[in-house]
């Protein structure tokens, strides 16, 4: 739809307010995102998140009146939009990340993950939903009046080619297998700039890393000898599981050895015993 002169003015100079008026800015790709999810993210985070969806020039020319407009500049397509928030870069990508829409699958699209279905009723009523089930390749019987899925069933693989059958299968399980959200692809805050791989740090992702290095740390600390608060105890136990092993293959009769050199004659004594009988 064309716009006037007057309402490109008016674009660029309310993004250039905007881009003054918030600490935080970032770009969002719309390619792929229904206007569904578009317009209920739109209503439910405003006014902490302003949106504003315009042409790729008037936006870029926006961009031009911040000293770090470059750095969004070149993540702008024809497809992208602008949002504005005093929130930080992380709660700005949560909160858009909380505003997800399940998609039912289309045919030929490639599957996320593996789609599987479980035994059980159905609300679908006997009839023609039988067949296309069954096409699909699902078990399913009529029990008392119901349609019902005999056993689970994996229908594709992750990474798979959703078949027309599978997709209408799908829909009429009201299966919604894809998931469609606004990300931000890049946002400044303050000098600061924050791409997509950054932003999708979480508490836990960070928690897992520091777990996984604190092991590997103990570890390579142990191996060293290097003695901590935290390697002592394992380096006593490997040392004294050490010094009874030593203690038994040289036979010094001490407290915890002892023990287990009459075990060992013992055993070796049946196995004597066990040979001279045959």
């Amino acid at each position: 739809m064309a716009i006037t002169k007057q309402q490109k003015i008016k674009f660029v100079e309310e993004a250039k307010s905007a881009l003054k008026s918030y600490s935080t800015v970032g770009v969002v790709q719309l390619t792929g995102v229904p206007d569904k999810l578009l317009q209920l993210s739109r209503n439910r985070l405003k006014p902490e998140i302003k949106f504003m969806l315009g042409r790729k020039s008037l936006i870029l020319r926006a961009l031009e009146s911040i000293d770090m407009g470059k750095d969004l500049a070149g993540n702008i397509t024809n497809t992208s939009a602008l949002v504005f928030t005093n929130l930080s870069p992380f709660e700005l990508n949560n909160k858009l990340h909380s505003n997800e829409l399940k998609l039912a699958a289309k045919p030929k699209q490639v599957a996320p993950s593996s789609i599987s279905i479980d035994a059980g009723e159905t609300a679908i009523p006997p009839g023609q939903g039988v067949t296309d089930l069954k096409a699909a390749g699902i078990d399913v019987k009529i029990d008392k009046g119901k349609v019902v899925i005999a056993k689970d069933k994996t229908l594709v693989e992750k990474g798979q080619i959703i078949s027309p059958s599978v997709a209408k299968a799908l829909r009429l399980l009201d299966f919604r297998p894809f998931t469609a959200t606004i990300a931000p692809k890049v946002v400044i805050s303050g000098k600061m700039l924050f791409t997509q791989e950054v932003l999708s740090i979480n508490s836990q992702s960070v928690a897992n890393d520091i777990s996984a290095a604190f092991t590997r740390a103990v570890s390579l600390s142990s191996g060293a000898g290097i003695v901590n608060r935290y390697t002592i105890k394992p380096m006593i136990s490997k040392g004294y599981a050490n010094a009874i092993t030593l203690g038994v293959e040289r036979a010094i009769y001490e407290p915890g050895i002892i023990e287990k050199l009459l075990a060992k004659a013992g055993l070796q004594a049946s196995q004597i015993n066990g040979i001279v009988k045959e």
